[in-house]
This record gives structure tokens, sequence and C-alpha cells, in this order.
């Protein structure tokens, strides 16, 4: 099959770095959205709270309910008291996690590290595949959860030069979020608040959950020349099946499904049945969505404002067509929108 011509050149934009969000809104639903009319080819600009005047009943709001956990323990290698960071990324077995530790040449198998005092402890026993550490944590008193909540830090996205506060731990997270294991937030669903959300639920909507832990993938540039030839990492998603049904639901009645965040589209087009339903279950998903791509349970897309060059950047352009989006964003970067994962939003629908 003849592969259609795609350059990751087409994925770029330039960005002025004083619209990289710093800082969150002052209130989650007063940030700024950007609607894109797939079919009308028009771009309003309104308030996040005005997202429900888009919604109609009927219709299904999609949410991730991962939970960030505090990822970056900054501590020191024992023996010479070199100061070191790890990036929790996924727990292989109780005690056993995959990490990317700094400095990574000063870190060989063997090196013992310590973190708050040595609150926590853990011995270096492998390599992962992409360079990165395989740690193995000493029992604590108490649970690792307590110790890793005491020491640990929220993982901020590189591109936020600050560290993180106190304030980042309700901010830096849903207010739905209920199950652990992201290293990064879904960040088009920080915009909700509990009163918003009640509205949307009085309009008829349903809003129904799933599970997508995000990885640090989410980070990685493509740097392929051909986009598709991007190595993408796999992510553990979750679709209950009360959920599945109730997606079932939704399309037969001809009501819309909105995915809040790339990662729920990834998770339901993962999952998805030829008739736009989706089957329940657990698993790992490396699923890349770029144009062009026919998109089976989506119809509309809460999202954030994306690095250029990124898979994300590509999936929103897949669902609304790759000029229309960066036209989009030149629009946004004239208007003075904020930028990336504490920035404002986007409705494509």
């Amino acid at each position: 099959m003849m592969r259609v011509a795609v350059k990751l050149s087409d994925y770029e934009y330039t960005l002025p770095k004083e619209l990289i969000a710093q800082v969150p809104a002052a209130q989650r639903d007063l940030s700024r959205l950007l609607v894109l009319g797939r079919r009308s080819g028009e771009i309003e600009h309104r308030h996040f709270g005005d997202l429900i005047s888009y919604l109609n009943e009927g219709d299904a709001l999609v949410l991730n309910e991962t939970k960030v956990f505090p990822a970056r323990l900054l501590g020191e290698k024992e023996g010479t008291g070199a100061r070191v960071e790890l990036f929790l990324l996924r727990e292989r077995d109780e005690g056993t996690w995959e990490t990317l530790v700094r400095p990574g040449r000063r870190i060989p198998v063997g090196t013992h590290l310590s973190f708050g005092g040595g609150r926590l402890r853990c011995r270096v026993i492998g390599l992962t595949e992409s360079g990165g550490r395989v740690v193995r944590f000493d029992k604590v008193d108490g649970s690792f959860e307590d110790a890793l909540a005491e020491i640990g830090k929220m993982p901020l996205p590189p591109y936020i030069h600050r560290e993180a506060e106190d304030s980042d731990v309700q901010r830096y997270q849903t207010v739905y979020a209920k199950k652990k294991g992201a290293v990064a937030a879904p960040t088009a669903g920080l915009h909700f608040t509990p009163e918003l959300l009640d509205r949307i639920r009085e309009k008829g909507v349903s809003i129904i959950p799933v599970i997508l832990h995000v990885g640090i993938g989410t980070f990685r540039p493509v740097t392929a020349p051909d986009p598709r030839d991007h190595p993408m990492e796999s992510e553990y998603h979750e679709v209950s099946e009360s959920a599945a049904a109730h997606i079932g639901r939704i399309k037969a009645s001809g009501g819309r499904i909105v995915a809040v965040g790339t990662t729920v589209v990834r998770t339901l087009e993962t999952v998805a049945k030829d008739d736009g339903s989706v089957k329940s279950g657990a698993g790992w998903t490396k699923k890349f969505i770029y144009p062009p791509y026919d998109f089976r349970v989506v119809d509309a897309l809460v999202t954030n404002f994306h690095l250029p060059k990124s898979t994300l950047l590509m999936l929103v352009a897949a669902f609304a067509g790759r000029e229309f989006v960066l036209k989009a964003y030149e629009e946004a970067i004239q208007r003075r929108y904020r930028f990336y994962s504490y920035g404002d939003a986007m409705l494509v629908w």
C-alpha cells in the first residue's frame, strides 16, 4: 500500500515564549476558549464556561479520570552525596519502577540512591530500552505511597520554568481525578469546575469516565522526518463495561461523543468498533493518530494548544484539518492566548 506523504515540517509553527503559560488561570473555567467549527470553517473566541452552550441534551462528555502522582524525587547518590533527580515512570511490580534519572551517565547499575533524608532508598538494578533506569525501592516505614506524597514533587512539564509549588498539587490535577498512575495531567480537563460539570449534567449531557495513564511520551518530541516512524510509548487504559454500554447508547440515539482531551480520543479510538461503539476492557495502547484518519467514535474534542511537531498536534490536525488548525493557532497567537498545559483551551466540533 502506498504511504501518504507526511512531513514533520508540516506541523511547525512559531510561538513567542511569553505565551507559554507558567501558572494556571486564576479560576479554572475562566480560561479562554477558541472554538473551531469543522464544517462551517468559522473560528469563535469565548471563555471556557461557554462550553456548555455548544453541548446538547443527549450528548456525552467523556473524561479521563487518571490522577497525577508526585513522580519527581530529588535526592543524592549514596557514598558521594552527589545530587540526583529520579522521575518515576511505571511500576513493573511492587517496589520496582522504570525511571528517568539525572545525571544518567553517573548512575550505573548497582548505584544506591537516597531521598528525603533516607525516607526512601533504592538501588539501580537495570536499564530500560530507552536509556532510563530500573530501580528497586527498599521497604519503608509505613506505605510507599505515603512516603512519596511526603517527599515527591508534582511533575510539571519541562516548559514550565519553575519548581512545583504547593498550589500545583491541586491545580495540576483535574477536579475529577480518581485513579493514580499518570506522570502528566490530561490538561484539557484542568478547566472544569464541579459547578460547571453540574450545569452540564443539568442540561441533559452525560458524563462518562475512562482511564488513560499519561506517560512521559506525551512530552517526547517527534524527530523522524516522516512522523509515522516515531515510536509511541505504550500507555495503560481502562474502559469499564458501564462506560462502553453508555457510549453505545449515546451513539445509537444520535447523541455526540465529546472527548475531553487527546488522551480520551486515543483511548476511545483504540477500543472502537466499526459501528461507533466501543469495547470494554483494560490494556496498553500505542495508538498514534495523524492525518488522514477516520474517527469512529469521537464527534467533538476539547483540547489545549499543543507543542509544534508533537503527536498531539497531529491528532488535532487529523480531527479538524491541518491547515485549519494551524490557521487557528496563528489567530490564537495574534490574540495572545496562553499555550500548553496551564494555557487556554480549544473546542473542535
